[in-house]
């Protein structure tokens, strides 16, 4: 009996997370800073602390069984360089397919490495609607459900969370998050914060049939749409929720199912609707690509200037090459953060 689509993207999902967790060491813990005014400490047992006014910074992240060791590193990152470590509250989105076993399983990972952390897990509920809508693109990391899960955090998340900072799970930042997290965002409109690229070739994420089309290409008519990476974001989930920005994605999702116009994940449909349209942040909180391209994920260097976060957005991941043996000079940086590995330093404060 042949399997439909939406059911292999869904019974891939379920295979990755049911794989054996690896038993992760406890962070260091860190305290908020005296000197920073820092509300009190948010207390990590209440899911519904999310809704507290003492949560000074929310993160969204995804977490599944494949990704869990670059999740991990990164909340190990941000609370370390954090001055108010213990008043950021993190929202995971995990697949809505895997067990409830599997589901607690990584619950419980997080909490025994981070007892101290305020977080909450939420089962992805448009997880089969989106399998449903994803084309086929370039790598076939890039389409799991739960990869698109940044489209939906605004019916996600509670409405009481009206800003959120959505990371990738490989990434480390080496500074407060609490300053990319006061992005402005100016107007009434203006929903995403991300740095632009505005020297990258932008035509390239989109076909030529698409540019060819002036019915299409008109939507950028009257925008100067340059690529941002969706990597790291900071949302106005307010404004998403009253623009309704999900619904005009998935609009152009469901396009790309009858015509093809991209060729890259979820990253198109986002600059379909923002490019152009979005506030800007410094190029520090994003040095992306250091996972090289899509293809052979060679090694690649930072791009000049200062940073503050740094991405491995590409097809190399420092925890893979890392284990190869065969790692990059800038996975040793990623490392620092490891919590599968023995502790490298990272003293609490």
């Amino acid at each position: 009996m042949s399997r439909s689509p939406v059911l292999l993207l869904l019974l891939c999902a379920v295979g990755a997370a049911a794989a054996t967790v690896p038993r992760y060491r406890e962070a260091p813990h860190f305290t908020n800073s005296a000197a920073a005014q820092c509300p009190p400490p948010l207390p990590p047992s209440d899911a519904d602390a999310a809704c507290s006014p003492r949560a000074a910074v929310h993160v969204a992240m995804t977490l599944d069984a494949s990704y869990l060791r670059g999740t991990m590193a990164a909340v190990l990152s941000v609370l370390r360089h954090a001055s108010c470590p213990e008043s950021i509250f993190f929202h995971f989105v995990a697949s809505a397919a895997a067990s409830r076993a599997t589901a607690e399983e990584l619950r419980a990972t997080v909490r025994a490495s981070f007892p101290s952390l305020a977080f909450r897990v939420y089962p992805f509920a448009d997880e089969a609607r989106v399998a449903g809508l994803i084309s086929t693109s370039i790598r076939g990391a890039l389409d799991r459900p739960l990869n698109y899960a940044r489209s939906y955090l605004a019916s996600t998340l509670p409405p009481c969370v009206r800003r959120v900072v959505y990371l990738d799970s490989d990434v480390v930042l080496t500074d407060d998050i609490a300053a990319l997290a006061a992005t402005p965002l100016p107007g009434e409109e203006a929903a995403v914060a991300a740095p632009e690229y505005c020297g990258a070739n932008f035509t390239a994420y989109f076909t030529p049939g698409f540019w060819a089309s002036p019915a299409l290409s008109s939507v950028f008519a009257g925008r100067r749409a340059c690529y941002f990476n969706t990597g790291v974001m900071v949302l106005d989930l307010a404004r998403w929720r009253r623009a309704g920005y999900t619904a005009q994605i998935e609009e152009w999702m469901e396009l790309q199912k009858r015509v093809r116009i991209y060729e890259l994940g979820s990253l198109p449909p986002f600059l379909l609707v923002f490019a152009g349209r979005i506030a800007s942040v410094d190029h520090r909180w994003n040095q992306h690509g250091l996972g090289g391209d899509n293809y052979r994920g060679l090694c690649r260097g930072l791009h000049a200037g200062a940073v503050s976060l740094l991405h491995w957005s590409g097809k190399g991941k420092p925890w893979d090459r890392l284990d190869a043996g065969r790692p990059c000079p800038l996975d040793a940086v990623w490392a620092k953060y490891d919590l599968l590995r023995p502790a490298a330093g990272i003293e609490s404060s």
